[in-house]
């Protein structure tokens, strides 16, 4: 990468960092601090937690297209001060009522489609994967500190103590994507990271990715709806508020200390299918294990435990199972119907959370959570084998478009590319290759050549 392709990735990784720090700090709190406030019933604290989901669910995709028509960075500052604004409401909030509002308005800030975007115009096609993949783990760092750091911080400042501070660090976000994050020379589409709307059908019709889309809905909506009770319920068994980070530490930790021989032998050994059907079978024991345990502090632990292992395990792998699955060259439309179910899925989990426990107690949301893994058990079993092929960008600066089959032909015969789609429109050459017969050698020279 050059200084300004590492200065990109590394400032827009901390621009997710610090809005997903700020969402994932009230998802082990949210509720415990809701629910006294006037006003509250169960119903409106699990759709407090989860209307957040909606509202970015439909807005992800029309700030994705806007930035295409108009100034990236505009539409980023746009949603960053909606979020803003919708977790200052929160913090002023006097009712339940002002709390779903100000939720409401940080799901507006639906900015994740276009900071995607902004990062593939900054970095070159063969450094792109990298640069996502240091967003990834932005993010799956932002939940690690947050869900630790958020009962701290409730216990100290309340909730609107976490209000204000999320509107700080979204203030921090504004500032690096005006003066840190590098200005594109242009601004163009790229296949990889943006939705392309023409491509709607094909992701729709591949009934592999319908599957993967149901199964990050599926796991959202488990996740809400299990959060809605699960700190009212360890309250509720002695273990105050404030000490509830000291449970959560060690059980994010260990739990991922403990997926990582199976993330290995997911991905190495090319057992991808029965890893991933395995974790779901353990969100089913987690939760049923509630069903029985929940009134217990040390059953609480150990089915969170559990929860945890099943949870990291299949938000490491749903992303590879799609980048996998989707051509390259719709791997971008892919990625955001898949968000955009992700975050229906929260918003359904907290509602049907919140109803469950008032209308039926803490047992029924855990029975219902159980009943949805099995679902996706059922709908996983009939997926296609994945095919361990990895995602590469190659320029076309150099090939002419008339010679655009020729390229292709000579690309497919280098042992190691299974798949090539050009887009001349793009400059980008998208290709499928198995990395552990891809012929590097071959492959650079053939380059060379070309250029």
């Amino acid at each position: 990468m050059t200084a300004m392709e590492k200065r990109a990735t590394v400032s827009l990784a901390s621009i997710y960092a610090l809005r997903m720090l700020g969402l994932f700090m009230l998802l082990p709190v949210l509720s415990l601090f809701t629910e006294q406030m006037p006003g509250s019933t169960p119903k409106l604290v699990g759709l407090t937690m989860g209307i957040y989901g909606l509202t970015q669910a439909i807005l992800q995709i029309p700030f994705g297209l806007l930035s295409d028509r108009f100034s990236r960075k505009t539409v980023i500052v746009i949603g960053l001060i909606l979020f803003v604004a919708g977790s200052i409401w929160a913090a002023l909030a006097s009712d339940i009522y002002g709390v779903l509002i100000g939720r409401a308005l940080q799901g507006c800030g639906a900015i994740s489609a276009a900071v995607m975007a902004l990062l593939a115009d900054l970095t070159q096609e063969v450094h792109r994967t990298k640069a996502m993949a240091t967003i990834g783990a932005s993010i799956g760092v932002s939940f690690g500190v947050a869900i630790t750091m958020g009962p701290v911080i409730a216990h100290h400042f309340g909730i609107a103590g976490i209000f204000w501070m999320i509107a700080v660090l979204a203030a921090l976000a504004i500032l690096v994507i005006l003066f840190v994050v590098p200005n594109p020379e242009k601004i163009t589409t790229h296949r990889d990271a943006e939705y392309i709307p023409s491509e709607l059908g094909s992701v729709i019709k591949n009934a592999d990715l319908l599957r993967l889309n149901y199964g990050i809905f599926a796991l959202h909506l488990i996740l809400m709806a299990s959060f809605v009770v699960v700190p009212l319920l360890m309250r509720d068994a002695g273990l105050q508020g404030g000490s509830h980070w000291m449970v959560y530490l060690p059980v994010l930790v260990t739990s991922m200390a403990m997926i990582i021989p199976f993330v290995i032998i997911a991905e190495k050994k090319r057992q991808m299918k029965k890893v991933f059907i395995g974790a779901i079978f353990t969100l089913v024991i987690a939760n049923v294990g509630f069903v029985m345990l929940h009134g217990e502090l040390i059953g609480l632990i150990a089915c969170l435990w559990i929860f945890f292992c099943g949870f990291n395990l299949l938000e490491a792998t749903l992303p590879s199972l799609i980048s996998k699955t989707a051509p390259g060259d719709l791997k971008g439309t892919a990625m955001g119907i898949y968000s955009s179910a992700q975050f229906l899925g929260a918003f359904l989990g907290g509602g049907a959370g919140g109803w469950l426990y008032g209308e039926f107690g803490a047992a029924a949301v855990f029975m219902f959570s159980a009943g949805i893994a099995a679902s996706w058990i059922l709908i996983a079993l009939f997926m296609s084998p994945p095919r361990y092929w990895a995602n590469l960008l190659l320029s076309l600066q150099a090939v002419k478009p008339e010679r655009g089959e020729e390229f292709s032909k000579a690309l497919l015969a280098i042992n190691g590319i299974e798949e090539v789609r050009l887009h001349f429109e793009e400059n980008a050459a998208y290709l499928k290759v198995d990395n552990q017969q891809l012929d590097k050698n071959q492959l650079g020279l053939f380059l060379k050549q070309w250029q």
